[in-house]
């Protein structure tokens, strides 16, 4: 028979006290502890150790007494019991989201699976039973051990065909349409509110109509005329610009870009988290600074907006009657009247943001902007003005004669 692995804590009394008694004998003192261990059988280090504490716990020597370090042991066990709970909690937040409603047993199986290696299948019963998810380690186990039942097997095979009509159809069907799609593929004897429940354990919903916020407040002053007419058109660089706000919703702010129509170059942008008049005259500010040190006429500038406050705040106006610029404005609620900058938000949050995001805030996007708006002005081939780039479209443009410029007119095509 092996020997035990540990002392009895008879022995390790008796020892200790013994030790301890010849310790206080200078007669005795010295080898004391290897003596007496060597007689009980006892490793000396281990009766050394002995000694020490319980010398600490008469006051003898200084340090953490065994009363005490059992208080701290149970704290550190403790706190590491919360800490463990704390991130079980964090890891079955989806569990939570019912409602009130307990999840399916398939779903908390799942998840005690995914899980049952990093922390145990009891402690993960433990937290989730003492928070509403009512579940024991012998469900669990016995979930796992016997025969999937017959409605567990039709619902296996349901939930495929589910998934395969959400996806086929761009994700944007809710449980009603999934449900009549199943009934026009011959799955008549599939109750609606079965689509539900399976649609609901596993995930799936329909696309949410939830509306973009309003970023056009109609302005109360006098407005200009629309000298425009959904003419998109230009003979020549800072003949027409078109401005306008669009709203970014992984980024919870806004944009707002200045575009010239003539070589579709984006002259002027600028990002906010806010639809302060600031972020439409930082916009403008840009684009009059750029030109200005190119060293363009603006004299002839049309600038087209719409009715948004934004543009008919009293530092907007002025600081384009400044620059010798006329100011045009679309007609209310009417996004054709602006069609062109319409249609490059559209292009702008294709291309960037739902292409590269998600964004981690101000600053990720504003670098991605500076990036894609480089790109857009200098390497973007414009089907509208012959698969050119801005830029190179307007130092060609420059390059030629004056009397031959009517050979650069633009129109509204794809951008």
């Amino acid at each position: 028979m092996a020997a035990p692995r540990k002392y009895s804590e008879e022995l390790k009394d008796r020892a200790t006290r013994m030790a301890v008694e010849a310790r206080r004998d200078p007669a005795s003192r010295a080898g004391a502890i290897s003596r007496i261990g060597k007689q009980l059988g006892i490793h000396p280090e281990a009766l050394r150790n002995w000694v020490r504490q319980a010398e600490v716990d008469g006051g003898v020597r200084q340090g953490v007494s065994s009363d005490d370090g059992a208080r701290i042991a149970a704290l550190e066990r403790e706190n590491r019991e919360l800490r463990r709970a704390n991130t079980i909690l964090r890891q079955a937040s989806a569990l939570f989201r019912t409602g009130g409603a307990r999840p399916p047993t398939t779903v908390i199986v799942g998840f005690i699976d995914e899980y049952r290696s990093q922390h145990g299948v009891e402690p993960i019963c433990r937290v989730l039973s003492g928070h509403g998810i009512k579940i024991a380690p012998s469900t669990y186990y016995a979930f796992k051990t016997r025969p999937a039942s017959a409605r567990a097997r039709s619902d296996a095979g349901l939930v495929r065909v589910i998934a395969s009509v959400h996806q086929a159809n761009y994700g944007v069907y809710g449980a009603r349409r999934v449900w009549h799609e199943l009934h026009r593929q011959g799955h008549t004897d599939v109750a609606r509110c079965t689509v539900e429940r399976l649609m609901r354990a596993n995930g799936l919903r329909g696309i949410s109509k939830a509306k973009t916020p309003r970023t056009t407040i109609p302005a109360s002053s006098p407005m200009p005329t629309d000298k425009v007419q959904r003419q998109f058109t230009a003979e020549a660089p800072d003949r027409l610009w078109v401005a306008d706000i669009t709203y970014i919703r992984t980024f919870d702010g806004c944009a707002a870009f200045i575009l010239d129509m003539c070589s579709r170059m984006i002259v002027g942008w600028q990002l906010s988290t806010s639809l302060h008049t600031r972020l439409a005259f930082d916009a403008l500010d840009m684009a009059l600074w750029r030109r200005a040190r190119e060293q363009r006429d603006l004299s002839a500038l049309i600038h087209h907006s719409d009715k948004g406050v934004q543009y008919r705040a009293i530092r907007y106006t002025q600081r384009l009657a400044d620059a010798g610029v006329v100011a045009s404005v679309g007609s209310t609620g009417d996004s054709y009247d602006n069609a062109a900058a319409e249609a490059f938000n559209s292009l702008f949050k294709a291309e960037l943001i739902r292409n590269r995001g998600p964004w981690h805030g101000h600053s990720d996007l504003e670098f991605a902007v500076t990036e894609y708006i480089d790109w857009y002005n200098h390497r973007r081939l414009h089907s509208e003005i012959g698969y050119q780039p801005p830029a190179e479209y307007e130092a060609t443009f420059y390059d030629q004669p004056q009397t031959s410029s009517t050979e650069f007119v633009t129109t509204t095509g794809s951008l």
